[in-house]
């Protein structure tokens, strides 16, 4: 028998807690419009905080101290967990989420089937442009690809906190511009580089937003980011693993080598990293 995702499935499948002791309970019963696909476990409940900084996320941390001191009582602690979906094409957020030690992927999908990721959010910014842009709904699918922690801000706030100008909205906009340079990046590396150096590229990206070198992935997920097909990842990989750069067993790759990768890895990677240091520089 199939099981439909009902508003208490979909309430179980985020659990959160808030980052100060004072902040209004949430209603919203799941990560975005109870879009957590069937068959991923749900995460368990936090009881405090953990250990878990809201500066982890290097927005959050580049905010003068009243600016973050303001915004503290509203941030809700979640876990998010591998294959959860953030939101769908056509949805509006109602969060925005900044991950702290997750990573969430930005994929656009063809009428038949194929898919590629235009970006990656991790600790160095914001899942939710467009809450701030203007824009209402996105194209893309946003999705979790790197399983960890992040802290998330009602819609409403994150409207305030824009509207009223200052430190906040100079940073969001200049990670705005920051992604879309990784976006427009991406698009010239798919489309002209190798998938060893495509690979590559997409390992060290990683790297910047994990806490360690191990990355949890098969290689058909990555085939999927970056739209090419899995024995291609796996001829790329294989190579990588004979040259000493990684080791890959299934669904983890250790990086043994960093600098191997950056000496493999087109001009793509340097280049999305100096901008990102350069705009986010505090």
């Amino acid at each position: 028998m199939t099981h439909r995702l009902t508003a208490h499935d979909n309430h179980q499948a985020l659990t959160h807690v808030t980052a100060h002791p004072h902040a209004a309970p949430d209603s919203v019963a799941s990560f975005e419009h109870g879009l957590s696909p069937a068959g991923v476990r749900s995460p368990i409940h936090i009881k405090g905080l953990r250990g878990h900084d809201p500066k982890q996320n290097r927005l959050l941390a580049a905010l003068p101290a009243a600016d973050y001191e303001r915004l503290l009582p509203e941030l809700e602690l979640v876990t998010m967990q591998f294959g959860m979906v953030v939101c769908e094409p056509g949805i509006e957020l109602q969060h925005a989420y900044f991950p702290t030690t997750s990573i969430v992927s930005l994929l656009h999908h063809t009428k038949n089937g194929a898919s590629a990721e235009t970006a990656m959010i991790g600790n160095e910014g914001v899942v939710g442009v467009s809450l701030f842009m203007g824009g209402g709904s996105v194209l893309t699918r946003m999705i979790v690809n790197g399983a960890g922690y992040g802290f998330r801000l009602r819609k409403g706030i994150l409207d305030e906190e824009f509207t009223r100008g200052g430190a906040l909205q100079q940073l969001l906009l200049r990670y705005t511009q920051a992604l879309i340079t990784q976006t427009s990046q991406t698009v010239v590396c798919n489309r002209h580089h190798s998938v060893m150096q495509q690979l590559c590229r997409w390992l060290l990206l990683n790297l910047d937003r994990l806490p360690s070198n191990e990355v949890r992935v098969t290689q058909e997920t990555i085939a999927g980011m970056l739209g090419v097909r899995r024995e291609s990842v796996g001829a790329a990989a294989g190579k990588l693993q004979d040259d000493g750069y990684i080791h890959y067993s299934r669904g983890h790759i250790n990086v043994l080598d960093r600098s191997g990768l950056e000496a493999r890895v087109c001009e793509c990677y340097a280049g999305v990293k100096e901008e990102y240091d350069r705009l986010l520089r505090h």
